[in-house]
């Protein structure tokens, strides 16, 4: 069939089903923030508390008559990638109200915001240190049920995207539609990301004895984000980075993963092609680091500690990025386009759809040498891929390439230096937030909005910011609600 030919066959977004599910969210969002609302009264910070309460307000006001709206029977593909993507945008926005009193500009509130919510942990700010200590806690609460919002909302990308759904749903919820699948998983995940933050908070605390600093690092370790409340990063936090980064690995681990292994057995981690990629990825990167580095200068638990926190694409660190080696930066730029797992709080390619596409040259290459009229299928652990999702996989991962030269194309035009540009994109579209120094506040408005346009994509998937930036997703015809 034509591709003009499909006109006939697409439906554009449906206004009362994408605001609906919007508001759900929004009132979702009020209530989270009443934490950040409760810390600032218990800081002693009225004004910061005001802002929060102004928030909360706000949020309520326009998302309870639209959470109101009757609910179809099930959403589009386009309408659940839009839901997604206007979630992350949405939230960063009202949130850079509260960030707004500690920053330099609204610009540079909404891009602590966008970092936060897209976990990526990049910041403007030239010192934290200076920050208020509701501010260092709202930054990193909005990491915190960022990474748990994208976990829970990335359902709407992936169960059109058959392995990857598959992998992250249960046999159970097959036939399901996708607001009641979205709840079960969300009970299921909630009850992992909580008992790791815990477990983060609690460990931090005994590792550095401050259980405001431990809180706050927990936070943004399990959402994989990154925000510290040094302006060095974990360089100053002792016994604690080593906590906190391994903690930070953990939850580059898929989530529903510790769910099936707390049923099955350590077996379900064992046979898990993904987790064992990811072992394999961030030993890898370990000893390249520590290969590049020169005699003396990186031992093999900086060099451990490093790759952790790149894989995972959290962006915590004890070392100094703009001093590295251009190995060591390349290096370090592959594993952040890398990734963690699909179903975790990292951000990046994944490593689910690097194993689709090394399937994929299996395939090619068994097929080149098997008889005309053999059938040959790609396999992935016990499962068998099917060929849509492989080209899925492979659009995605070139759509992201095509972002990070583009944005990087856009930095060096700007008279920046190509590997520093490089690393700035990459470590932004990865959602991970390690810099090579060009991200501050002198940074040229533009370049600001480049960046939070990589961060948004790298954390959606761009596939559900592309919906959403489509003329053809908001005209046309509709639908009927059923």
């Amino acid at each position: 069939m034509s591709f003009d030919r499909t006109d006939k066959l697409r439906f554009a977004l449906r206004l009362p089903v994408v605001g609906k599910y919007l508001g759900v969210l929004m009132v979702v969002l009020a209530a989270l923030a009443a934490a950040p609302l409760a810390a600032a009264l218990l800081l002693g910070e009225p004004d910061a508390a005001a802002r929060h309460a102004a928030v909360l307000g706000g949020l309520l006001v326009v998302g309870l008559p639209l959470a109101r709206l009757a609910a179809p029977a099930r959403l589009q593909a386009n309408e659940a990638m839009a839901v997604v993507a206007l979630a992350f945008v949405a939230g960063s926005l009202v949130m850079s109200y509260p960030l707004a009193a500690a920053s330099a500009s609204w610009l540079d509130a909404w891009f602590e915001a966008v970092s936060g919510i897209t976990t990526t942990g990049l910041s403007l700010a030239a010192s934290v240190e200076d920050k208020p200590a509701a501010f260092l806690f709202a930054r990193a609460w909005l990491q915190w049920f960022g990474g748990l919002g994208i976990v829970v909302l990335s359902l709407a990308l992936l169960m059109y995207h058959g392995a990857a759904g598959r992998q992250l749903m249960e046999t159970a919820f097959s036939g399901e539609d996708l607001v009641s699948t979205t709840r079960v998983y969300a009970r299921r995940i909630l009850v992992v990301y909580a008992a790791l933050t815990v477990a983060a908070a609690l460990a931090g605390w005994a590792a550095t004895g401050d259980g405001f600093v431990a809180l706050v690092h927990a936070f943004a370790a399990v959402s994989t984000g990154g925000f510290a409340v040094y302006d060095d990063s974990l360089a100053a936090a002792g016994r604690g980075a080593a906590v906190f980064i391994g903690f930070a690995w953990l939850g580059a681990v898929s989530l529903p993963l510790y769910h099936r292994a707390w049923h099955e057995g350590p077996r379900a981690l064992l046979r898990d092609p993904e987790l064992r990629a990811l072992v394999l990825a961030t030993a890898l990167t370990g000893f390249l680091l520590w290969l590049w580095a020169a005699p003396g200068e990186r031992g093999w638990a900086e060099a451990a500690q490093l790759a952790m926190s790149a894989q995972s694409t959290t962006g915590f660190s004890t070392t100094d990025f703009a001093a590295l080696d251009e190995a060591s930066r390349l290096t370090l730029v592959g594993a952040m386009l890398l990734g963690g797992s699909v179903g975790s709080t990292a951000g990046g390619f994944k490593l689910l759809r690097l194993l689709l596409m090394l399937r994929l040259l299996q395939l090619f290459l068994a097929r080149a040498a098997a008889p005309p009229h053999a059938v040959l299928h790609a396999r992935l652990g016990e499962r068998r891929v099917d060929e849509a999702d492989l080209g899925r996989a492979a659009l995605l991962m070139a759509l992201i390439v095509g972002v990070v030269f583009l944005s990087w194309l856009a930095f060096v035009a700007a008279g920046y230096p190509a590997l520093g540009a490089l690393f700035e994109v990459a470590s932004a579209t990865g959602t991970v937030g390690l810099s090579s120094g060009i991200a501050r506040p002198e940074l040229e408005w533009w370049l600001k909005l480049v960046l939070c346009f990589d961060m948004l994509a790298g954390r959606v998937e761009i596939l559900a910011l592309l919906v959403v930036l489509n003329p053809g997703s908001w005209f046309g015809r509709r639908a009927e609600r059923r």
